[in-house]
């Protein structure tokens, strides 16, 4: 009787377990699944997860696992389905909670009590409804599917083993079971792993929304000052020049009206002389003549006035104005790209930013040295892929670097690229820049102008520099370095190649134009073995 008392117990604690809801302890209405895997009533389930919307954390009542955003309920299909006693002699035959894989029958709790309590139905096998006994069963032979064909991967029964599945390699469904639950078991942690890096990506994602909508309200707001400034200084100084002009304007018309006026005077004076000598000309009196003449000789002219250096004036003006807005106007077209690129940047499109080697690896990108860019006595060697000295000089060419030992790659790159190079010198410089970098000139080293940025590696530790600022930089010594590159993003990173990837440097500004890699080397000519190159990744 206690065997009987126990079997029973086992079986109602079986039914409680597949079909109850641990919310309300009743049989399960509208059964759902959340992510956790366990199942609830629809309503039970969201009336909890109500309760927890302030606190914006939502949990599993039975087993506590948390979700950062409220999961998504799905409908639980197995539970859903009932499964009709099979003894039942009423119209509307009791829900079954069991079936006998033995019996191949379903039974209510009332029918399913002789398995408990007679001997010989108690070494059957009971399984639960939640899948229909049907589904269990070979659509052929109307058997049990009690073996597993792994050569074809199905559930059979015993009668197929003997015919299409014969001489296949089979085990009972036992001893899949086993094995199944252990690929189930990693498929579950894997997928609970996938799910808690897509919450975090979720929420990083979330928070670089927000990040950016306040940086575009800084933006804009920073914008409109920076452009008021501009435009109230420009009204200033347009301003300032018109009271130039009509201060200038009043001196110079006082100045013209007392030219004007000495100018009226000295005509009369003229014309009043001129009309001495005329009637002078009639006089025959030739002592008299000459007394005259000799009084009337003396000059009364003043110096020659012209308008033309008053009109001169007021033209420079107009010169120097439009001088001003040229020269604007060249800044504008300068800086306007660099402006539009900063800002056209921004792109939720972009995959997340590599971690380990293997990722950055997957941006890797064929590169080859340029043979009409490197230094006279850079030698290229190995398929263009590594520098090294040579005391006989390459032919000169308009591209060639003649200041530095230094080369750029033939490929310029605007998008997501990583590289890697090896090196052994005194000094190598990783570089990327810009084609219309210079070569000729003492400015035209990697580093020491606006248009090329490299990392610069000793055995000593390493630097960084761009547009002449130098900026020390942290780490211990490779002789491999790693360059990663995202050109949307303004990014521009120098690593030690290792496992995992040590960040040495990293730079995030705009790029105006597609960048080149490039390499320099610093040696002397007695150094053995010196050589710098790209590592074949592709």
């Amino acid at each position: 009787m206690a065997e009987k008392r126990l079997h029973k117990k086992r079986g109602v604690k079986l039914e409680k377990e597949q079909f109850c809801c641990s919310v309300c302890l009743d049989l399960l209405k509208e059964p759902v699944t959340i992510n956790c895997g366990h199942s609830y009533c629809k309503r039970c389930i969201e009336s909890c997860w109500d309760q927890e919307k302030a606190k914006g954390v939502y949990s599993c009542p039975q087993c506590r696992q948390t979700f950062d955003s409220r999961p998504v309920l799905r409908k639980n299909g197995m539970l859903a389905e009932d499964a009709a006693c099979d003894f039942c002699s009423e119209t509307r035959p009791n829900k079954a909670t069991m079936s006998c894989l033995t019996c191949l029958a379903s039974y209510c709790p009332v029918h399913l009590e002789p398995h408990y309590s007679v001997a010989v139905l108690r070494t059957h096998k009971l399984v639960s409804t939640a899948i229909p006994l049907q589904k269990k069963m070979c659509s052929k032979h109307n058997k049990l599917m009690e073996i597993y064909c792994q050569t074809d991967k199905l559930l059979v029964c015993f009668l197929c083993t003997l015919e299409e599945h014969r001489g296949h390699k089979t085990v009972p469904v036992s001893v899949q079971k086993a094995e199944t639950e252990n690929h189930l078991f990693s498929s579950q942690k894997e997928v609970q792993e996938r799910v808690q890096q897509r919450e975090k990506e979720l929420k990083e994602l979330r928070q670089t929304e927000e990040n950016l909508k306040s940086g575009a309200m800084t933006a804009l707001k920073d914008c409109d000052c920076i452009f008021a400034e501009l435009v109230s200084s420009m009204q200033e100084k347009c301003s300032e020049v018109k009271q130039l002009i009509v201060s200038q304007e009043k001196t110079a018309v006082a100045k013209a009206a007392q030219m004007q006026l000495q100018l009226e005077e000295e005509i009369t004076k003229l014309r009043r002389r001129a009309a001495q000598l005329e009637q002078l000309s009639h006089i025959d009196d030739p002592i008299h003549v000459i007394q005259t003449f000799q009084s009337l000789s003396t000059s009364c002219e003043s110096q020659d006035f012209s308008p033309t250096g008053l009109q001169r004036s007021f033209a420079d003006v107009t010169d120097c104005v439009s001088e001003l807005r040229s020269k604007l106007e060249e800044v504008r077209m300068e800086i306007w790209p660099r402006i539009s690129a900063a800002v056209s940047y921004v792109d939720f499109s972009l995959p997340l930013a590599p971690n380990s080697r293997e990722e950055f690896l997957r941006y890797c990108c064929p590169l080859t040295l340029d043979l009409t860019s490197n230094y006279p006595y850079l030698h290229l060697i190995k398929e263009n892929l590594r520098v090294r000295p040579s005391p006989s000089p390459y032919s000169a060419q308009p591209d060639r670097f003649a200041r530095f030992p230094q080369v750029l790659c033939s490929e310029g790159l605007s998008g997501r690229c990583y590289w890697e190079v090896e090196w052994y010198a005194r000094c190598l410089s990783a570089a990327v820049a810009y084609k219309d970098i210079k070569r000729t000139s003492d400015d035209s080293r990697f580093g020491n102008n606006d248009k090329s940025w490299t990392l610069e590696c000793t055995p000593n530790g390493y630097s960084f520099r761009h547009n002449n600022v130098e900026t020390a930089v942290l780490g211990s010594t490779s002789y491999k370095i790693g360059v990663y590159l995202d050109y949307k993003a303004g990014i521009l990173c120098f690593y030690h190649v290792a496992d995992p990837m040590v960040l040495l440097h990293k730079v995030q500004t705009t790029f105006t134009q597609p960048l080149y890699p490039g390499l320099g080397l610093n040696y002397e000519w007695y150094d053995v073995g010196v050589f710098a190159q790209l590592v074949k990744l592709w």
